[in-house]
């Protein structure tokens, strides 16, 4: 799945799946863009970017300020000259009982889903008047295919995406723009750690957990969304792919 001479932007690319799609998309031959709220870890991502004679590049920015989208956009195509490719992946998990979490809360959870709107909304505008491209959104099983205590707020967020996700696929494919979405089960990243848990214990415990005995790989992820970044994948239009070792089977 060679992307030789694409551009992709990647938000929540400084750590976790993010990382490992930006720079797996550099490996590719694409020229990345990375943006999210921590410089530091943005900075790995170029420089491990770099160390492979890849190009790549970094916006600190918040997805839910539109201002901060804009930016990011406006320079991916300013330095690059193209966006072909968007990967949404920008979100944080907010915890708590529907009925125990305030409204601030709430609305912080709900956030992931504003800020999956404003850069697809900023993408598409981009891709409208320059011939198209495919974008990509990370949603999850939880709230969508599975339902777990206290994660009301950030499953209501992940199934607000997939709806958007159908919605725009529809609204687009006629410009030449592809969405779809991704929803992982537990992928060993930190993201999927209990608190004060390690990743052997997270390991372990998945091993009764989930049907397949074992947790999912970041390279697993980053497989499925490559693929509907890629033309291999040119019939898949508002599709979601569930990577989930069997859990919602």
């Amino acid at each position: 799945m060679s992307f030789q001479g694409k551009v992709a932007f990647v938000t929540g690319g400084g750590t976790g799946i993010g990382k490992a799609t930006a720079t797996a998309f550099a490996r590719e031959g694409a020229a990345v863009l990375v943006m999210g709220p921590d410089e530091a870890q943005l900075r790995s991502t170029v420089k491990e970017i770099e160390e492979r004679d890849g190009r790549a590049g970094l916006v600190v920015g918040d997805v839910t300020v539109e201002d901060d989208v804009r930016r990011a956009i406006e320079k991916v195509a300013g330095e690059y000259g193209a966006l072909d490719i968007a990967f949404n992946n920008a979100g944080i998990m907010v915890p708590g009982a529907i009925a125990d979490i305030d409204r601030d809360t709430w609305e912080k959870g709900l956030s992931v889903a504003t800020g999956t709107w404003l850069s697809m909304k900023h993408e598409i505008a981009y891709m409208r008047e320059h011939g198209g491209g495919a974008i990509v959104n990370m949603s999850s099983i939880i709230g969508n295919h599975r339902s777990i205590p206290g994660t009301g707020a950030y499953g209501a967020a992940k199934a607000a995406i997939r709806a958007i996700t159908r919605v725009a696929a529809i609204e687009n494919i006629k410009a030449g723009i592809r969405i779809n979405s991704v929803s992982p089960g537990p992928i060993a990243t930190p993201f999927s750690l209990i608190r004060g848990e390690s990743e052997a214990e997270q390991a372990n415990r998945m091993k009764s957990v989930l049907p397949i005995g074992r947790i999912g790989s970041v390279d697993e992820a980053v497989a499925a969304v490559l693929w509907l970044a890629s033309d291999k994948s040119g019939f898949a239009v508002g599709a979601d792919i569930v990577i989930d070792g069997g859990s919602t089977a």
